[in-house]
């Protein structure tokens, strides 16, 4: 270890040196713009235009390109420069005989690591691959701390995410990965805007958090001199006052945030997409829901079935319907209306799961659900959820103590939630009473009362299905944690010092 910083702040000495003497030949190791950018007519990826190239041959075809030095090698008369840039790799040659003098000297001015520019032609090496002979090499960058190995690359998952940008140059697969997420967002959008919904934006500062059951961030406005939250929701209640207003079908797809824990499905800093469609139902929203994931699957991974943790799922086949009360008796042999509260503690203490004896049975009931629904692997919806669970759903028709809801169920987990909105404000008001209630006995994640909300649907807001999911979808298709899926998560402040790396006493 002691050997590998040795030879790191050797090659760092080295590097600074070389800056050095290309500023006393007056050359600028960090210019403003690449001067032939213009003419940077192609990616790197031009392999596939010269294959018909022959062995050796070369087309004379001028190219220009740009990008960072990944390998550099030498053998005798003959040099190699590999350059990479968002589309792919090429090899650069340098021969002497065939290059100017001129491109040569710089070649020996050049590290791995830094960023250049190129033209020259299109040739075909004796071994087959397709490469350009520099004409001209321009330093646009030049780097001084060394890439990390090309085969050992970066292999601590916590300096692979807190150095991202390394783990993007030197992993083409993370590379991809967040040029699918592009595609996976312009997807829903596209999606949405074809069905004739309105893209809007609302607030995220809130002085009350509502729209789910969550911990919200709490921080406090100077200038209005109160107190605020970050949003929990995207804009939930903010949509449907444009709902009273007028506006018919509206989404947005933005950041939300909750203070709660972290685990492979769950950040506390993420996008969300939530849609609010004016006069459908739950059972419209099914429907459309169904065709959207569909799109979705289809551009961003070319094909609807994908692998999520140990489950196979494929979307084109027939969505089935989970029903909430039912699967939970089947699974656990629990009957959620007739059970109480200690009954459901005594069956999560059998089923090994950790929970909060202080909150409220209903939240008790939905662990019960968490456990089952692990098995599930989709694709379907839920459906005959408690009203309990779901204070801003209207309650169904056919049963009153449930709610026209419906979850995506995908690879054992929920991806994406939906329900017919509740525009009873009376109702409302009472459901918002209760949750005040379970607030001050300590329930967190109960929902504020927005006094605003209620006034609003005071004024009529017609009958509609909401629906939202968050980029754990992303995470599932790729099935990767979802906090790889994210460029940069947040971390934990690394130590700075012998003093912070010590293990805290405990108490």
């Amino acid at each position: 270890m002691a050997e590998s910083r040795g030879r790191e702040k050797q090659i760092i000495q080295e590097r600074i040196k070389k800056i050095e003497n290309l500023r006393k030949e007056g050359i600028n190791p960090y210019p403003n713009k690449f001067e032939l950018m213009d003419l940077r007519t192609h990616s790197i990826n031009i392999k596939e235009e010269f294959t018909a190239l022959k062995n050796g041959e070369n087309s004379r075809t001028k190219k220009v390109i740009a990008g960072r030095v990944t390998i550099k090698r030498s053998f005798g008369k003959l040099s190699f420069l590999n350059i990479q840039d968002l589309k792919g790799t090429i090899q650069t040659t340098i021969q002497k005989g065939e290059c100017p003098e001129e491109v040569i000297k710089t070649f020996k001015k050049i590290d791995a690591g830094d960023i250049i520019g190129v033209k020259g032609t299109v040739t075909k090496t004796k071994t087959g691959e397709i490469s350009l002979l520099a004409q001209e090499i321009f330093i646009l960058t030049k780097s001084i701390l060394p890439l990390p190995d090309k085969h050992k690359g970066l292999k601590d998952e916590e300096e692979r995410l807190r150095k991202r940008y390394l783990d993007i140059i030197m992993n083409s697969e993370v590379k991809e990965l967040f040029l699918k997420k592009q595609k996976f967002w312009q997807a829903v959008r596209n999606f949405l805007q074809e069905e004739g919904f309105l893209e809007v934006e609302t607030p995220i500062l809130e002085a009350s958090a509502g729209g789910a059951a969550a911990t919200p961030f709490e921080t406090h406005h100077n200038a209005l001199d109160t107190d605020v939250f970050l949003r929990i929701s995207m804009g939930e209640l903010w949509q449907k006052k444009l709902l009273v207003a007028g506006y018919e079908k509206t989404f947005e797809i933005g950041r939300q945030f909750r203070n709660e824990g972290m685990d492979s499905e769950h950040l506390q800093d993420y996008s969300q997409m939530e849609f609010y469609w004016g006069y459908a139902s739950f059972e419209d929203g099914m429907k459309l829901v169904e065709k959207m994931y569909k799109a979705i699957a289809i551009t961003t991974l070319g094909k609807l079935e994908f692998k999520a943790g140990e489950h196979i799922v494929d979307m084109g086949k027939k969505w089935k319907r989970y029903d909430f009360e039912t699967l939970i008796k089947e699974k656990t042999g629990i009957g959620i209306y007739e059970a109480s509260k200690e009954d459901i503690m005594k069956k999560l203490d059998q089923l090994k799961m950790e929970y909060d004896p202080k909150v409220d049975k209903w939240r008790l009931v939905d662990l019960l659900w968490k456990y089952c629904r692990k098995s599930l692997s989709g694709p379907g919806f839920l459906v005959g959820q408690p009203v309990e669970l779901t204070p801003l759903a209207k309650r169904s028709t056919k049963d009153p103590r449930k709610v026209e809801q419906f979850q995506v169920i995908l690879g054992g987990s929920e991806v994406g939630n939906g329900y017919s909105e509740l525009n009873d404000p009376i109702d409302q008001e009472n459901r918002f009473n209760e949750q005040r209630e379970l607030k001050e006995a300590g329930d967190s994640e109960a929902h504020d009362h927005d006094e605003t909300f209620v006034e609003a649907l005071k004024y009529g807001m017609p009958p509609a299905c909401g629906f939202g999911f968050s980029e754990r979808l992303f995470s599932f298709m790729m099935n990767r944690p979802i906090r790889e899926c994210v460029a940069f998560p947040l971390m934990k402040p690394e130590a700075t010092s012998a003093k912070d790396k010590k293990p805290k006493k405990k108490k």
